[in-house]
């Protein structure tokens, strides 16, 4: 075999890799929204599906889905928004209240972010494009669902610090840009005081 040959299948090898890899990938982020979908709708489903029900179910699902991939020491940054997407169709399934779920699931995604030392503004803007790109599929009100996904991860970083409230919002201009309709009115000063507490890995 002759180095041009040898090079020519290693260039093959590797792109083969990569296109099963990235296929492996495809299905385990699948498997997570419906993973994640079937859990919240079962829950609901046999619960009194009233609106603390569903904040507590989304809050819960999102909480154990962050320590998952905590242990793993994986996937965190990337399998976020689909744990958001899996949220938002499994509220829409029975029926449930997605722009409140759409602010419980990005609220409870920064506090879990925090509590296992991950990046909060990363991890914000994952699961509020998880939360738009479900709306989007189900025909809901984006803009509002934008709205109420923004404004929940600004509240729990407000309620971390300063610093984490600033970094939450330049990772969620992007997302403001790409919904247009909520721009200027969905990042407004948040509600909560900071305590200026940096986010640390629990014990």
């Amino acid at each position: 075999m002759n180095s041009k040959t040898k090079v020519g299948t290693i260039s093959t090898t590797v792109k083969e890799g990569v296109v099963s890899s990235l296929k492996g990938i495809d299905e385990i982020e699948k498997g997570i929204v419906t993973l994640v979908k079937d859990t919240v709708s079962h829950a609901l489903a046999t619960a009194d599906s009233s609106a603390h029900e569903g904040i507590t179910v989304t809050r819960d699902v999102v909480r154990g889905a962050i320590q998952g991939f905590e242990e793993v020491g994986a996937g965190l940054m990337t399998s976020t928004k689909h744990v958001a997407k899996g949220v938002i169709l499994g509220i829409s399934e029975v029926g449930g209240d997605v722009i409140g779920a759409a602010k419980q699931t990005t609220r409870s995604a920064v506090k879990g972010a925090a509590e296992v030392g991950a990046d909060i503004g990363l991890v914000a803007r994952r699961s509020a494009e998880g939360v738009i790109e479900a709306t989007t599929e189900i025909g809901g009100d984006v803009a509002e669902a934008a709205r109420g996904a923004i404004n929940g991860a600004i509240e729990a970083a407000g309620s971390i610090s300063n610093t984490a409230v600033k970094g939450v919002k330049e990772m969620l201009i992007g997302v403001v840009e790409g919904v247009r309709e909520v721009t200027g009115a969905a990042i407004p000063k948040p509600h909560s005081k900071s305590t200026g507490v940096r986010s640390k890995k629990s014990s």
